[in-house]
């Protein structure tokens, strides 16, 4: 837990943020549509710009927690924009309390310091991980809320998702897919230039992130053929999407976890 390293600049960001997206969750029904859609953009400047500092700014640094906040703020993008495009999609309060207990952790734990002389390479490794990360949990509440509005109509209650279910359907599996050309793209940097982000000892950096990644991807290509020659959709092609994105969240969020908390080697 490295709070006392916040500068007084990103724990005011942090803070504001935070209080932000919890007040557009809890306070909805009397901001109303367009304010908490409103509240939701301002949190959302609010966390880039936080996120900008602390990767940016005079001491970057990053691990698992900033991992997350990055995800959670691409999962809020691409909603912000969607909420506009469909104006009855009501903003989710479970994506605002995503927003602000991400926002908090990366505050406690803003991982470590990245070093002066690392590899070249290493921020593009990144921002298509991470990228990817986002663009699979932006599919994966897709999905859960396309099971929900599902679950609604069979059981003939109101459904409120806001948005026509094969349309929620299509965007589920481009994101899936665009994840998946991310991901394609973050395993081959990591091979080819794998010298040069882990050293001259080997050339693929064979570990815990390394299997997971790659038990990962082997799962979205099945999804994407399952889904492009046999049509599979539904509660099988979700289960494999979730499987496929748990295994992703631990190669590198969990094995950061395991490093920096548990046993607190900086690396």
């Amino acid at each position: 837990m490295i709070l006392a390293s916040a500068t007084p600049l990103s724990l005011a960001l942090a803070l504001g943020a935070a209080v932000t997206y919890a007040g557009s969750a809890l306070f909805a029904s009397r901001l109303g549509d367009k304010m908490t859609r409103s509240a939701v953009w301002l949190a959302w400047l609010l966390h880039g710009t936080l996120l900008a500092w602390s990767l940016l700014g005079h001491e970057p640094r990053f691990g698992f927690a900033p991992a997350l906040s990055v995800t959670a703020w691409l999962i809020a993008a691409v909603y912000a924009v969607e909420s506009h495009i469909y104006p009855a999609l009501k903003t989710r309060w479970t994506l605002s309390f995503l927003g602000a207990a991400a926002v908090l952790l990366a505050l406690v734990f803003p991982g470590n310091r990245l070093h002066a002389n690392a590899s070249p390479w290493l921020p593009l490794h990144w921002a298509l991980g991470i990228a990817s990360y986002g663009l699979f949990g932006v599919a994966v509440v897709h999905a859960w809320f396309m099971n929900r509005a599902e679950n609604q109509i069979r059981h003939a209650t109101e459904s409120h998702s806001g948005m026509p279910l094969l349309t929620m359907e299509r965007l589920t599996f481009r994101f899936v897919g665009a994840g998946f050309a991310l991901l394609t793209a973050t395993l081959l940097v990591g091979i080819l230039f794998g010298k040069s982000l882990y050293g001259p000892a080997a050339a693929v950096h064979w570990d815990h992130k390394t299997a997971f990644s790659i038990l990962s991807w082997l799962c979205f290509a099945l999804l994407l053929i399952g889904r492009a020659r046999f049509g599979w959709r539904g509660k099988r092609a979700m289960r494999i999407l979730y499987v496929g994105s748990g295994l992703l969240l631990l190669a590198y969020v969990g094995s950061r976890f395991v490093m920096e908390i548990i046993l607190g080697v900086s690396t």
